[in-house]
């Protein structure tokens, strides 16, 4: 039961850091007022935080990779916790992009040693069911904390759900500090890699960064490509994103009950999935209820394929799986300030064309994958006998 409350609060704690990244976006003619900016200024508080977890989360890691993740974890949330409150009464633009950064610092080396974490919780035969779990958290900021945050701003002023999730953070932070056990470093079996393989690892990071790279060139631009190529009404948006948002929680549940031992077949399956939705709302754009249906199917691949990710990090990872986990973090990243660079230019290019661009990028993930076993043939092939675990 402790460990399972603890998991609770890892996973409650992947949705605070999700809500606290993305909140700025549903916010932004309210913050732009607030402290006296243009609203591309705002914009830039969500760009530098994803430019701050690339560039910090590996060295960070490397930094903080001795120490008992029971402390560094809550240290990681009382400073997040503390950094969105000092946002939430920022007197001015620079103060709050301010706090923006050491909130981004905390969330550098959080995604790095969070799924290691969640993992030592539970024997290996549960780390699918555990990481899963975890991601559910994270699936629901995008579908809950977002728009409740969203709400919240708009009713009583944009600082009011800053400071809430604030205090979120601390709550979470209290239950980590007095529930998570004291497991000091390399005692646990989630901290190495069960089946390391330096090859398929490599080969994990750069399929991450091209097939996220196509997922958020389509995000980027999912609103003005469905108003203004697949001719959905404005007032249906919010629906469809709520869709997008099931979905996606839907992925992170199937994706729980897959085996352990297949997990290379699972990134190939739901990496084809994310390029066959993304090809036909490029294919379909002019009919609203088939690109919806292919927004909704790519939003349940690419959640399963974050939680499935997950798992494959802790067996491939040829080292520690904080650093090997801090790695793939970045890729993500990348991957997402890529796409966003894509789709914005898209949106002037050629906005029709964009789900297509991006799934020639989720085409080359799949090819990446393909070619792991030629890459890495001296590597155990999948199957039951090979590992107790699944």
């Amino acid at each position: 039961m402790r460990a399972r409350i603890v998991l609770i609060a890892l996973s409650l704690s992947t949705f605070f850091f999700v809500t606290v990244e993305t909140l700025p976006i549903g916010l932004l003619p309210q913050i732009a007022e607030g402290v006296h900016v243009p609203a591309s200024a705002v914009g830039l508080l969500v760009t530098a935080y994803g430019l701050v977890v690339v560039v910090a989360t590996i060295p960070l890691t490397r930094l903080t990779h001795r120490w008992p993740r029971r402390r560094l974890l809550t240290a990681l949330l009382l400073v997040a916790a503390c950094a969105t409150a000092l946002s939430a009464i920022a007197p001015s633009y620079p103060f709050l992009l301010g706090g923006r950064v050491v909130t981004a610092v905390s969330q550098a080396v959080f995604w790095a040693v969070v799924t290691p974490a969640a993992a030592s919780l539970f024997p290996p035969r549960a780390r699918g069911r555990a990481i899963a779990v975890l991601y559910a958290g994270s699936s629901a900021g995008p579908l809950v904390g977002v728009p409740a945050g969203t709400w919240l701003g708009q009713q009583f002023g944009w600082r009011v759900p800053f400071l809430a999730l604030s205090v979120v953070g601390l709550l979470i932070a209290g239950v980590v500090v007095s529930l998570m056990p004291g497991i000091a470093p390399g005692e646990s079996h989630a901290d190495r890699g069960s089946e390391p393989d330096r090859v398929r690892y490599r080969t994990l990071i750069v399929a991450t960064a091209v097939t996220v790279t196509g997922v958020f060139t389509a995000i980027t631009i999912i609103t003005p490509f469905l108003t203004d190529v697949s001719g959905v009404p404005s007032s249906a948006i919010a629906v469809i994103l709520l869709i997008r948002g099931v979905a996606g929680m839907s992925g992170v549940v199937v994706a729980g009950f897959l085996p352990d031992r297949h997990t290379w077949r699972a990134l190939v399956a739901l990496t084809a999935l994310e390029t066959v939705a993304l090809a036909l709302q490029g294919l379909w754009a002019t009919h609203a209820g088939a690109a919806v249906v292919a927004v909704a199917a790519g939003s349940f691949a690419l959640s399963g394929l974050v939680t499935v990710n997950g798992t494959r990090v802790l067996q491939v990872a040829p080292a520690g799986t904080d650093l090997a986990s801090a790695a793939v973090s970045t890729a993500f990243n990348v991957g997402i300030t890529a796409g966003a660079l894509i789709g914005s230019l898209m949106l002037t290019a050629n906005l029709r064309a964009a789900p297509l661009v991006a799934a020639a990028f989720a085409l080359g993930g799949v090819i990446t994958l393909l070619a792991e076993p030629r890459l890495a043939p001296h590597a155990a092939r999948e199957d039951p006998e090979r590992v107790g675990v699944g």
